[in-house]
């Protein structure tokens, strides 16, 4: 009873989120990479098949050679720079809720240089860090690792570090997606991550939040059949068994969390959905060739290491936490689970670029529970993630509803 009240309450609030959201074609702007011909075709296709005015494709020239990054100035002044002048410029964009980046268009953008001006005070720091790394060696070796003055000094260690990487520019490097859904924005702080605005569409952010998927893969092929797969699931339905893998952990930390999340999420498939379900709790993962139909994946955690055990219909949705899993996106050899999910015929997927922590992924259940109401794949995903300026993307197209209407919970399941 207390599962189907909290699933009761998760359908109310999402239903007003998805009333508020709607994304419709003419809301999207597509960005296409004029210097390599397949990114252009791919854009005007995907506007042909979507019903997405052809003014609403912006040209960037990011040069001929396929790249997965671009510095953080080209970056600036080549792609988010005309991209922010074209929103702030015309009038009738006004109305522009997501952007679509295409195979063609870096999807890394590289950090900033360090701080000039700094080096008394980054001398003066690391100084500091030596000394508070030192105390805490000495609490360690008396076994007073419980003790308040020990976990004081490992505060400040965290705290000094995070002060010199503002300073040197560690840890600003991000996915273009992620640091192009704050192109509207200017001065915030580049190092680590932003907090997504629009986890809370209830409340007004005080600034406007663009959402961001990417048509892109191994080949131009793959990414164009996003468009085609997700349109013909649409068309027929989205049909399948549902895959979930979990761990068994039980504990109180983050990483049992997101292992109960996933368990939650196994849950809200059968209540939700006509689909059926089939999980795996332990560490082991799904084998080869034993997940024939997947309409629906989720699981962790295999670092860079793709395991070939599904069989995706047209139309499946799923991702893998881990990390780095979207860092070869473009290698159709790579054993990273985006490339490899996507080279094997997987229609929408997520996944970070390089070490995004634990806490950047969207909650299994939550994301798939938007889903299930009805959002749009990229709704669901800017309703459920949780940073921004950060390591994420979604690759897919934005407009894919998996279930157009919220779906049917399973007779006697």
């Amino acid at each position: 009873m207390m599962w189907k009240c909290a699933v009761t309450c998760l359908v109310i609030l999402l239903s007003y989120c998805r009333c508020a959201w709607a994304l419709e074609p003419n809301e999207i702007l597509v960005v296409a990479n004029t210097n390599n011909a397949a990114s252009v075709r791919l854009a005007r296709y995907y506007c042909e098949k979507r019903g997405i005015p052809a003014n609403r494709v912006i040209p960037v020239a990011l040069g001929t050679p396929l790249r997965d990054t671009i510095g953080r100035e080209d970056y600036d002044q080549r792609l988010a720079g005309p991209i922010r002048r074209t929103l702030l410029s015309h009038k009738d964009l006004g109305d522009i809720k997501c952007l679509v980046t295409t195979y063609g268009v870096p999807f890394r953008v590289g950090p900033r240089k360090p701080q000039a001006g700094y080096e008394a005070q980054l001398k003066q720091l690391r100084q500091l860090l030596e000394q508070e790394k030192q105390a805490v060696t000495e609490l360690e070796q008396k076994g007073q690792t419980d003790s308040v003055p020990y976990r004081t000094h490992q505060l400040a260690v965290s705290q000094i570090q995070a002060d010199i990487g503002r300073i040197m520019g560690t840890e600003t490097e991000a996915s273009v997606d992620s640091e192009l859904s704050l192109v509207l924005c200017s001065g915030y702080e580049l190092y680590r991550w932003q907090p997504n605005a629009l986890r809370n569409p209830a409340q007004a952010p005080p600034f406007k939040t663009l959402m961001v998927s990417r048509l892109d893969g191994p080949s131009y092929g793959i990414a164009k059949g996003l468009i085609d797969k997700a349109m013909v699931a649409e068309e027929k339905g989205l049909t399948g068994i549902a895959y979930v893998d979990s761990r068994g952990l039980s504990g109180k930390d983050l990483y049992s969390y997101y292992d109960q999340s996933l368990r939650d999420l196994a849950l809200l498939i059968r209540l939700r959905t006509s689909l059926p379900v089939k999980e795996e709790r332990t560490a082991e993962l799904f084998p080869p060739g034993s997940c024939p139909q997947t309409a629906l994946y989720c699981g962790w955690y295999s670092v860079s290491k793709y395991v070939d055990a599904f069989e995706f219909v047209d139309g499946a949705v799923g991702y893998h936490i881990a990390s780095f899993e979207a860092a070869s996106l473009h290698d159709p050899n790579s054993t990273q689970w985006c490339p490899a999910m996507l080279k094997h015929g997987i229609t929408a997927t997520l996944g970070p670029v390089g070490e995004p922590y634990l806490h950047a992924f969207p909650e299994p259940k939550l994301f798939f529970g938007a889903l299930f109401d009805g959002h749009c794949l990229v709704e669901a995903y800017y309703l459920t993630q949780p940073l921004n300026s950060w390591q994420m993307l979604l690759i897919g197209d934005p407009l894919y509803r998996p279930f157009k209407t919220s779906p049917s919970p399973a007779a006697g399941k």
